[in-house]
């Protein structure tokens, strides 16, 4: 004899898997946001490091 199926077993097995499966998408959307923050944080960073070594640096007629 067959076993009587469990709907509402079956349902909550979807339901966690869409929530996890939306929950990993928005880590990814934070983790690539983040990723871009952190390099525009790194450019201004190389930009100030370039301006502060120029100022570090003097100038050379070339005579």
């Amino acid at each position: 004899m067959a076993r009587k199926p469990n709907y509402s077993f079956e349902r909550n097995q979807r339901a966690k898997a869409k929530a996890a499966k939306r929950e990993a998408k928005r880590q990814a959307k934070l983790a690539t946001k983040a990723e871009a923050k952190d390099a525009a944080v790194d450019d201004a960073t190389k930009d100030s490091s370039r301006d502060a070594e120029a100022v570090d640096k003097p100038q050379t007629n070339g005579d």
